[in-house]
């Protein structure tokens, strides 16, 4: 029996109302298939009586684990809700072929440590999506020990992006608000396609990292950073120039040792500060001498050609079976803002991947694999794909 996806989404303005409408539309798609997992991404004044939004989904689609957070706006059945009162509801059916794992982790202190509680044991895992409220966890801090004690686990998600009217976090796991850590799911025998696009092009020629000390660049191809920053720049045709000009970025490659780099190898981060008595350059992520760097740019063209490309690259993965269906998690700073008109990453997740049924929310800060290492992104869109 194949994997089963629905979603659901709602703009009324009572949350059991909204929730009973949402969860109804997806329990409705799923053709008489029980909803072994559902996430709900509420916004607006939904956040102030989750209790009564969870009410209704539970009424219209008990789902077996249902997981889900506050959020600034909502998408689904290939519409965005960037602002406002809306529900959106995602539902699944997996044929009983794998185990869902549901967790609430958080930051605790224990004989004047800290440490990080509730994260379930992950071997044997597929993937999993992680939901954190970003003032009360370290989700920086957790995706780089999970690289070290599960590498190659593929780690999606987003980071709330809004909290209840009293400031509290709008976590949700099962019929249980959680006011801070992350909640999440693990997979285990599920599949499951990670897809990230940064959104940037990669302009001028790859460079090799002479010498750097954490995030600071001291040298690139054996002269200052900076210098050579400046010479490639000016190399540069004019619209290249004219992006850099926009916002330079830096391209970091992750996992070195290909013949040739895409553009999905490298790690989108940007230029922090530059001294131009040094010519150092410090950059948003860590960096060591050898790694391969190229500078990168940002505009709406460009995100929308490399969101299509990477949704592309996934449906070749499939083959003829086709995806059932795929979470979404998008900048809020995407949107209409980047792209001058709502619903773009929603319609082009819905076009590129044949209408296969997808919901999710603007996030705070994204969360998806980049060279085999699961990261925290800004301005992405992180998609993950489910095959049929």
């Amino acid at each position: 029996m194949a994997v089963r996806i629905a979603t659901g989404l709602s703009t009324l303005p009572d949350p059991v109302e909204a929730g009973r409408e949402a969860a109804e539309s997806a329990g409705e798609q799923l053709d008489g298939e029980s909803a072994e997992l559902a996430f709900v991404f509420a916004s607006g004044a939904h956040l102030a009586a989750p209790e009564a939004m969870i009410d209704g989904i539970q009424e219209a689609l008990a789902p077996a684990a249902l997981v889900g957070c506050g959020a600034g706006g909502v998408l689904g059945s290939g519409r965005e809700l960037e602002s406002g009162t809306g529900i959106a509801v995602w539902a699944a059916s997996f044929a009983g072929a794998g185990e869902i794992a549901p967790f609430h982790t958080r930051l605790e202190s224990e004989a004047g440590e800290a440490r990080i509680a509730g994260l379930p044991a992950l071997e044997g895992a597929q993937a999993a999506v992680l939901l954190p409220d970003p003032y009360t966890f370290p989700t920086d801090a957790v995706l780089s020990a999970l690289a070290m004690g599960a590498p190659g686990l593929p780690v999606l998600g987003g980071l709330a992006s809004a909290r209840g009217p009293t400031g509290s976090a709008a976590l949700i796991l099962d019929d249980n608000v959680c006011e801070e850590g992350a909640v999440g799911v693990c997979f285990r025998g599920v599949e499951l396609l990670p897809c990230v696009s940064q959104g940037a092009v990669p302009v001028g020629p790859e460079v090799t990292v002479t010498g750097a000390e954490g995030n600071v660049i001291h040298e690139l191809a054996g002269r200052p950073a900076l210098e050579t920053v400046e010479r490639l720049i000016a190399e540069l045709p004019p619209r290249e120039r004219a992006l850099v000009a926009g916002g330079l970025l830096i391209g970091i490659v992750v996992d070195g040792g290909k013949p040739e780099y895409q553009q999905g190898d490298f790690l989108v981060r940007g230029v922090i500060a530059a001294d131009t008595e040094s010519g150092r350059l410090t950059v948003g992520a860590l960096v060591h001498p050898g790694q391969v760097i190229r500078l990168h740019a940002r505009d709406a063209r460009s995100a929308d050609e490399d969101l299509r490309r990477a949704l592309r690259l996934r449906m070749d993965a499939l083959g003829g079976s086709g995806p059932a269906g795929a979470l979404v998690f998008s900048c809020n700073g995407r949107g209409s803002a980047m792209f001058g008109s709502c619903n773009h990453d929603a319609e082009a997740v819905q076009q590129e991947l044949g209408g296969a049924p997808a919901a999710g929310f603007f996030a705070a800060g994204e969360i998806g694999p980049v060279g085999g290492r699961s990261f925290l992104h800004g301005f992405t869109a992180t998609v993950a794909v489910f095959p049929s």
